[in-house]
């Protein structure tokens, strides 16, 4: 029986994940999944990519929505009300212009400071409708895709075995869901309809990877070139890139918790 054994949202997009027993999954994810972002003074999204220190970020959200913390090493946190009626500004994700709602100047100086770099924090407006791409379109707020990221371990397992160097987490990977009990590796890529704690996902595509997966997820310090050197020696991607875990949009939303059983609905071939 396949099982799900972690639960992940990321708040803040770029920043650490918040581990949970519980989640609502909405029609864009899990619940205040990337529903804030940091930005350039031009509105232009920042990513672990080029800001690595992105992941000492350790964001916490009220279960409500209204209140959002921040914490960081070697500073004192900041907590600021979520303001989600203030006026829209223009901000760009991969160049595609969305809308944000800026959250004021105590958490954006905080954010700069950490950071060492002038920047703002953005919430996805409450009328934000994004479509996101692949088999199955979705929607999600602002992260790289689609809404919900799933990894198994049995992937992971066999990523680590063929490196042969130090195990490489699955926060590396950052996804939402890790699953337990698939015999073979990569049984995510062949997933087309799935049911779990009364929600249903389908696939989108195939998670490609970029260079965050080489960042430390505990210190923001560059920890390459794995995995990316051994990943591309076996799951190098027809449509470019390297893969590993695959993207789901949301079919019919629920409750997840850890050890709700998996079931696949209707499995298809891989597009690796």
């Amino acid at each position: 029986m396949a099982e799900v054994v972690e639960l992940r949202y990321y708040p803040l997009k770029g920043c650490a994940g918040v581990e949970v027993a519980r989640a609502e999954l909405t029609p864009a994810g899990l619940a205040h999944d990337r529903a804030f972002m940091v930005v350039d003074e031009d509105g232009v999204f920042r990513s672990q990519r080029r800001d690595r220190l992105l992941a000492t970020v350790r964001p916490t959200v009220g279960e409500d929505g209204r209140r959002l913390t921040l914490d960081a090493p070697g500073v004192e946190p900041v907590a600021v009300a979520v303001d989600t009626e203030g006026p829209r500004r223009a901000v760009r994700l991969f160049g595609a212009p969305f809308f944000g709602i800026d959250q004021g100047e105590e958490v954006a100086g905080w954010l700069s400071g950490v950071l060492g770099v002038r920047s703002r924090l953005v919430r996805v407006p409450p009328e934000h409708d994004r479509v996101t791409d692949g088999l199955v379109p979705g929607t999600s707020g602002y992260a790289d895709s689609c809404a919900v990221h799933l990894l198994s371990r049995a992937s992971l397992e066999r990523f680590n075995a063929l490196s042969g160097g130090l195990p490489v987490p699955a926060d590396r990977f950052r996804p939402n869901l890790v699953v337990d009990g698939w015999d073979e590796p990569h049984t995510e890529d062949l997933a087309r309809r799935i049911t779990v704690g009364g929600a249903e996902l389908a696939y989108a595509k195939l998670a490609i990877r970029c260079s965050v997966t080489l960042v430390d997820q505990s210190t923001g310090a560059k920890a390459g070139p794995e995995p990316l050197r051994t990943l591309a020696g076996y799951r190098r991607a027809a449509v470019g890139g390297v893969a590993f875990g695959s993207k789901f949009a949301v079919l019919r939303p629920g409750t997840l918790r850890v050890g709700d059983e998996l079931v696949v609905d209707a499995w298809g071939p891989s597009e690796l």
